[in-house]
């Protein structure tokens, strides 16, 4: 387990084990954990976060910029072969009640029958599910991420 403070960033709580994390950690790098997203995001959606607190991209030491972008590919990699999206979207997100907090990439599959049922796509889809809200099924998170985390995409070095 990571030894972190107990802090009000729930990166940071989610990671030190100060509150629970359903399917647990998937992958970790010197620099980075994978984790299933706690948000209202669907099952499948990962997050892919420092383990140190860091609140903007360019605060990144250069360890850390050297392990993300292949570690955006094989997450991208494992959630395509796990969950065959129509796309996979990837994106930054840092703010909590319009303060910077702890980074962390969203990689979430996105699908046909979603993109329907929201009738959106995009920002546009991803701000539905908010005001939607429903948080994913903790069992259907600890299945799927237990497939996620045998994925083959981990594995590969490139």
């Amino acid at each position: 387990m990571i030894s972190l403070p107990q802090t009000e960033c729930l990166a940071c709580d989610l990671l030190s084990g100060a509150r629970p994390l359903p399917g647990g950690r998937l992958h970790q790098t010197a620099h980075w954990v994978v984790e299933h997203t706690v948000g209202p995001l669907g099952v499948g959606t990962l997050v892919v976060k420092p383990i140190r607190h860091v609140l903007h991209l360019a605060d990144l030491s250069k360890a850390e910029s050297a392990e993300l972008g292949p570690l955006l590919h094989q997450t991208a990699a494992a959630v395509t072969e796990v969950m065959d999206p129509e796309q996979v979207y990837t994106c930054l997100w840092s703010h909590a009640g319009a303060v910077p907090g702890h980074i962390h990439f969203v990689v979430q599959p996105i699908t046909l029958e979603v993109m329907t049922r929201f009738s959106a796509f995009g920002p546009g889809l991803q701000t539905a599910l908010f005001r939607e809200g429903t948080l994913p099924d903790p069992d259907e998170v600890t299945l799927i991420c237990a497939r996620i985390r045998t994925a083959s995409a981990w594995s590969s070095s490139s």
